[in-house]
C-alpha cells in the first residue's frame, strides 16, 4: 500500500496536480529539499508546489528503480523540467538531472519526501533568465 502511495504522488508531480498531491501528504508532512532546507506542513506545501510548478511547469519525474525497506520507500531516476516554459533553439532552459527521492507513508499519507540531486544546473537556469 505505502507503494502505491508514493506512485499516485508521482503521478500527481507529473501531471502538475497539486490538489491531488495535497490530498496524498499528511497534515503534518515534512519536505526537504537537496540543500536540506526544510519545510513543514501540508498547508505550506501546496503553496510550494504551486510556485514550483510556475517556475517548472512541465516538471517530471522519471523512475528507473524503486525499493522499500520498512516504512521508507526509496526512488531513484531522473527529473526533468524547462524553466517557465521559455523554449529556446539550443533548448538551454531545460534540463535532465539524475534524481533520488525517500518517501516515509505513514496511515496511507506521504509523511516525508525528501529529494537528492545536483541542482547547479538548475540554479545556473535560473540566473541566467533572471
Amino acid at each position: 500500500m505505502e507503494i502505491s502511495v508514493v506512485l499516485d504522488f508521482i503521478n500527481a508531480i507529473n501531471s502538475s496536480d497539486v490538489d491531488r498531491m495535497y490530498g496524498l501528504m499528511a497534515e503534518n508532512h515534512l519536505f526537504i529539499d537537496s540543500q536540506d532546507n526544510r519545510m513543514n506542513g501540508k498547508e505550506n506545501m501546496k503553496q510550494a508546489w504551486i510556485a514550483y510548478f510556475a517556475m517548472f511547469p512541465d516538471y517530471k519525474i522519471e523512475i528507473n528503480d524503486l525499493v522499500k525497506k520498512d516504512s521508507l520507500i526509496c526512488v531513484f531516476g531522473y527529473a526533468s523540467g524547462t524553466y517557465k516554459d521559455i523554449k529556446t533553439n539550443d533548448n538551454s532552459n531545460y534540463w535532465r538531472i539524475p534524481a533520488a527521492w525517500t518517501a516515509v507513508v505513514l496511515d496511507n499519507k506521504l509523511k516525508q519526501w525528501q529529494v537528492y540531486a545536483d541542482n547547479l544546473i538548475v540554479a545556473d537556469i535560473i540566473n541566467r533568465n533572471k
